[in-house]
Formats: structure tokens, C-alpha cells, sequence
């Protein structure tokens, strides 16, 4: 039901507005969500206000009036009830959590003592008011329950997996770190995208993969045929450790990139780019295997170490086709992770330094929960599993008949 404003909203509106111009821009954005709300609660109850119909699921049941502290300033608005059905307002809800863990993570700076003016004015604007350290403690509370459980909840069969890690900075024992921020997704069942888990740790080492996978396995994380990720030593260590049997896709994208760097001169750099592609383009296993050799026998002599790194190392890219065609696009590279880490760093940027892991956790954490809900229910999905069950089907005939 797409959200309409009735002649009285719009008017209010078009008065606050022109009486008090941007100044007026809260009492615009709380009218708006006031009729946004009402408009939810009348597709709730599967009826209009006052409207006689059979198939009504329950009854308007008047209005709360609640105050939210937003970057627009406080927000008082009037919270549609309801009886008969359980309801709340999706458009209350979206972004809180973020929202609440970015202000605290500002507060937290000037409640330890360790921001400047500017962070104090920051905090200000963003919450409406100044924090004490008694509303950063009760905050901080609600909102790592909810991470705590996010990220201990049982996982189940995820087939498709993806890995990948960026870096935020933090403080630590004193001094300012570059912390690696590892973070694993996964294609479920039905087809859907889920956040599988994150860590903070002190580098991309094998020992803190390793520690990461592990703990993906103990919540039940079973089933995993294929992972994508970057050529990262340590990762790929851990992987092959926890992980042994299912099949490792280097990533198409930063294999490419890898390739530039072994461009003897800049001129020559958009002829490897171009003949790297046409190998993922070739369309099959075997075309793409002999592209590969005619790519190596270009370069041999004019880029001796180009062509010796591909022959070397290209077939770590071709695992893709041991999925189905319709996939392939969607499982060559970890692109969808990397869009993921620049909406990270999108929401991280005003922090600039964490003050400690926690707060970190705490931003990242109520970040990547929210995007995890949004693809969970997107109604969509994000690739057509029935592909992979019928090839799954047809693997298992074939085996029963060979043997």
C-alpha cells in the first residue's frame, strides 16, 4: 500500500513550511511519519479507517504519543494502536538501531574523555542534547543484547558463501589500530541473502580466520559447497582447514586487478585487463582453458612474468562453473560483500576512530543487522534456487546409475 498524505496532512504541512522554512523541517518529517504510520496500520488491519469489510483483521485502537530523538531534532509523534493483531510501525523502527549505535558511539568519545569540542557539538546535533554517561551505559545495554543474540543465532544449510574483510580504526592499549573487520555472507535455502557473522580482530592473520570459521560451524553452519572470496594467505589457510571439501572461487574482480600489476608498462595494461576478461567471458570450462593457454603464449615474451602468474594461478578462478550458468554472474566475485563494506564505511566515516572494540562491534553490528532484515525479506531473493535442485537431482541419478 504505497503511503498517501489526505488534503488536511498536506495542508499542515504546506503551513509549517511556509511559516517557518527548514527550521520547521521536524514538525514536517513528524506529520510525514504520522500519516506513513497510519497508512501501515490500515494495511495491518486490512482495512481503511471506518471501513466495513470482511476481511479485516482487527481494529484501530486510537493513537500514543511518543517523542524521538532524531538528527532533525525531537520528533513528537502520535504511535497508531491497535487491537486484535500485534502491530508496530516498520517506519518507526527502520534505522533506529544504527542510528542509536552511531550517536553512541560519538557519545561515548565525549563521555571517556577522549573527544574535542567539535565531537561534543557533534553528539549535540546528532542527539539533541548532550549524554551522560547513565544514558550511554542504558543504551549501550539494549542495543548489545541484540547484537549478542544476532550473532550467536544457529545458522542451518548455506550452500553459497562469501568472505571478505575490511578495516576500521580503533583504539587499543593506549594507541590507534588498524583492526580487521571480518565479515561472512551466505545464500540460504530459498534463495536469500543473510549475514552470517562478523568479527573485530587484530588482522587477517590465519589464526583469526580460523577462529572466525570456527565459530560460523559451532551455530550449524553446514552444507557450504562453495565459497568466494579474495587471495588472502591467511584466509585461504583457514579456509581449506575448516571448510576442506568445499569448492574456493578467487575472486574475478581482484584477480583482474592482480593482473595490472604485472604489466611491465602502462601501455600494456589495458591489453592484460582486456585479455583477462576475455577469459571469464569465454562462457565455459573448457573455452576459458583455452583461452588461458592462448593468453600465455601472447604475453610470454613481451610479459614473461604475467604470463607465468596466469598460468599459475588462473584455474583458482574457474571454480565458478561447478555452479549452476544462471548463477555464475552472482558467484564470481565478492562484489556484493564489497557493496556491503562501502555501506560500512558510509556509516563509520563520522566516527573516524572507535574508542574501543566494543563500540565498533556495537556500530558494525547494528549496521549489518539491519541489512540482513532487508534482504531477508525481500519477497524477491536473490537467486532462483530451483536451478540448484534440479541439477542436484540430476547429479544424484547419474551417480546411482554409474554405480
Amino acid at each position: 500500500m504505497t503511503p498517501k498524505l489526505d488534503s488536511t496532512a498536506t495542508a499542515k504541512v504546506m503551513e509549517v513550511l511556509s511559516e517557518n522554512g527548514i527550521e520547521g523541517m521536524s514538525q514536517v518529517f513528524a506529520t510525514l511519519l504520522n500519516e506513513v504510520m497510519k497508512v501501515e496500520r490500515s494495511a495491518a488491519l486490512g482495512a481503511q479507517p471506518y471501513e466495513r469489510t470482511s476481511e479485516r483483521k482487527g481494529y484501530a485502537n486510537g493513537f500514543k504519543s511518543k517523542t524521538v530523538l532524531t538528527r532533525c531534532g525531537k520528533l513528537r509523534l502520535e504511535v497508531p494502536q491497535a487491537r486484535g493483531l500485534s502491530f508496530y510501525p516498520k517506519s518507526l523502527t527502520k534505522g533506529c538501531r544504527s542510528e542509536k549505535a552511531l550517536k553512541l558511539a560519538i557519545a561515548e568519545m565525549y563521555v571517556n574523555g577522549v573527544s574535542t569540542r567539535r565531537v561534543a557539538e557533534i553528539t549535540e546535533e546528532l542527539c539533541g542534547h548532550r549524554v551522560s554517561s547513565t544514558q550511554v551505559s542504558r543504551i549501550s545495554k539494549v542495543l548489545d543484547e541484540e547484537i549478542q543474540h544476532f550473532r550467536n543465532r544457529q545458522l542451518g544449510y548455506f550452500p553459497y558463501v562469501y568472505l571478505d574483510a575490511r578495516y576500521e580504526r580503533i583504539r587499543h592499549g593506549g594507541y590507534v589500530r588498524d583492526f580487521a573487520i571480518l565479515i561472512a555472507t551466505g545464500i540460504n535455502d530459498d534463495g536469500k541473502r543473510e549475514v552470517l557473522g562478523f568479527s573485530v580482530a587484530l588482522s587477517e592473520a590465519k589464526t583469526h580466520w580460523k577462529e572466525f570459521l570456527q565459530s560460523l560451524a559451532k551455530r550449524k553452519l553446514y552444507g557450504v559447497e562453495y565459497i568466494v572470496s579474495d587471495d588472502h594467505q591467511g584466509l585461504r589457510q583457514a579456509r581449506l582447514e575448516v571448510f576442506p571439501d568445499a569448492h574456493w572461487q578467487r575472486c574475478q574482480f581482484h584477480y583482474a586487478q592482480n593482473a595490472l600489476h604485472y604489466a611491465p608498462t602502462k601501455a600494456m595494461r589495458s591489453e592484460i585487463a582486456n585479455a583477462v576478461r576475455d577469459i571469464f567471458n569465454a562462457g565455459s570450462l573448457k573455452d576459458s582453458r583455452r583461452k588461458a593457454k592462448e593468453v600465455v603464449a601472447q604475453f610470454e615474451d613481451d610479459a614473461p612474468a604475467f604470463a607465468k602468474w596466469l598460468e599459475l594461478t588462473v584455474e583458482e578462478t574457474f571454480a565458478v562453473y561447478s555452479v549452476p550458468r544462471k548463477y555464475r554472474i552472482k558467484l564470481r566475485t565478492v562484489n556484493p560483500l564489497e557493496n556491503l563494506n562501502r555501506e560500512i564505511k558510509r556509516r563509520t566515516y563520522l566516527v573516524s576512530v572507535f574508542p574501543n572494540t566494543e563500540s565498533c562491534v556495537r556500530l558494525i553490528g547494528a549496521i549489518l543487522m539491519e541489512v540482513h532484515e532487508e534482504w531477508i525479506s525481500d519477497p524477491r531473493g536473490y537467486i532462483n534456487m530451483l536451478d540448484k535442485r534440479n541439477e542436484d537431482v540430476e547429479k544424484r541419478t547419474q551417480h546411482i546409475l554409474q554405480n
